[in-house]
């Protein structure tokens, strides 16, 4: 049941996406499938040249959210057009600009980019929804921040309701690749109300750009494996060999060191020409991180499960970091400790999905590799008993994403597998025995 689920679930995304036309590097997400940043261009006023624009991206994303450095967002315009001046966000050039005197544009570049300001930018450069260095919440950790927004005056001489035409081409960094955007739609003109919500304004005019990540896109390598174990087993089913490359290979993602060298801290905080790039602990597996899943305890009406992920990375943190996880048992979900939860039903009726993260302020943060490089947290799950079983790999996720990437789970092969008849009766008293020990912890979870 298991493990088979999950290879056949792919079977079936697959002929899904050939049905719909659809390749592989294109975005489409089982556990999100209409999820996407929509890039919203309102015109608010024109100028005497120009136009003035509120420019806003709305994750609508459910789990995947947009990290430090944070996005870039370019286009190509379809005239020659410039930016005169902006607030709440800045391109990345200038470009030239030495056909203008006296007043000189913020940009003069045919396709810009621009980023966003850092947190205590002067109050005169901001404008709402800005300055928070390009991150970007996703949209149910926390839909306040899943929103940014800068202010352009676009310069075009001659430029009308009539004339006007919409920049093209955009690219949604993150601030690497995996986002596509489409093209720019006209659609009804947003109307901003108020803070009093006493009078509404609307846009002149509003185009929506919708882009789509695609894990494919976004990098050659996974990003995370997933490791199994469990009670009723010794076997630590540890994550593929070279799940995310292979050491001592100089076509890997990245080097590693081991975490009992001598060298370790010096390295760690001498980062020199690769200041960007992973620094990872030296694993089987050399992903930058680990989801270990872990089923603990069997009572009677209930069972429990232990999740720990794990960060091999010397040089990265992830803040407001978050887990889906599919199963099943999602819908008897009895009691969560330490983390936050909420259940995804990205198809009516069916409720085997779930999002986790951390508790602010106490484990919403993931550090580096190291002591402190891991978080962890106890499901507490009812039986019910018309589904529930050990059998056959149902204990285990049929797929977890860590940062809204699918990480790799082992062979379904290599399963820690329920004991054979001839030690049921062994593995039966420890069941009591195990019970007994074990109704202390159950009363106390149901208090």
């Amino acid at each position: 049941m298991g493990s088979p689920l999950s290879v056949a679930s792919a079977i079936v995304s697959l002929l899904l996406l050939s049905c719909l036309g659809i390749s592989p590097t294109e975005a489409y997400d089982p556990l999100d499938p209409i999820g996407n940043i929509t890039v919203k261009w309102d015109i608010l006023s024109w100028t005497s040249d120009g136009y003035v624009a509120m420019v806003s991206m709305y994750n609508f994303q459910q789990y995947r959210h947009i990290q430090a450095p944070g996005w870039q967002l370019g286009w190509t315009w379809a005239k020659k057009e410039v930016i005169w001046s902006m607030s709440g966000g800045q391109t990345t050039e200038q470009g030239d600009c030495s056909k203008f005197h006296g007043s000189i544009p913020h940009c003069c570049k045919r396709d810009p980019t621009v980023v966003d300001l850092l947190p205590g930018t002067p109050f005169n450069l901001q404008t709402a929804n800005c300055c928070r260095g390009g991150v970007l919440s996703s949209w149910v950790q926390d839909p306040l921040n899943a929103v940014s927004a800068f202010q352009i005056t676009v310069g075009l001489a001659g430029t009308t309701n009539k004339t006007v035409r919409s920049p093209k081409k955009f690219t949604l960094k993150a601030p690497g690749p995996g986002y596509t955007c489409g093209n720019p739609k006209l659609v009804r003109p947003t109307r901003f109300v108020m803070p009093d919500k006493r009078r509404a304004t609307q846009a002149m005019m509003t185009w929506n750009v919708t882009c789509t990540y695609s894990q494919f896109l976004a990098q050659k390598m996974p990003t995370c494996c997933v490791s199994l174990s469990s009670f009723y087993n010794d076997t630590v089913v540890n994550c593929p060999r070279c799940t995310c490359g292979c050491r001592n290979n100089a076509t890997d993602s990245g080097s590693c060191i081991q975490a009992d060298s001598p060298h370790l801290a010096s390295v760690v905080s001498h980062p020199g020409k690769s200041a960007n790039a992973p620094l990872l602990q030296c694993t089987s597996h050399m992903c930058p991180v680990r989801v270990h899943w872990h089923v603990k305890l069997n009572y009677k009406e209930f069972w429990r499960v232990k999740i720990t992920i794990t960060n091999f990375n010397y040089r990265m943190n992830f803040t407001q970091w978050n887990l889906v996880v599919q199963h099943p048992n999602f819908d008897n979900l009895t009691q969560i400790f330490s983390f936050n939860y909420k259940p995804l039903t990205p198809y009516a009726g069916l409720n085997d999905t779930a999002m986790l993260w951390g508790v602010k302020y106490y484990n919403d943060l993931l550090m580096e590799a190291g002591p402190s490089g891991n978080v962890q947290s106890e499901l507490l799950f009812w039986k019910d008993k018309s589904s529930f079983t050990f059998d056959k790999g149902w204990a285990f996720p049929r797929r977890i994403y860590f940062n809204g990437d699918d990480c790799v789970m082992p062979p379904p092969d290599a399963y820690p597998w329920l004991p054979n008849s001839s030690q049921r009766s062994v593995i039966s008293t420890l069941y009591s025995v195990a019970m007994i020990l074990a109704s202390g912890s159950l009363l106390w979870a149901h208090r």
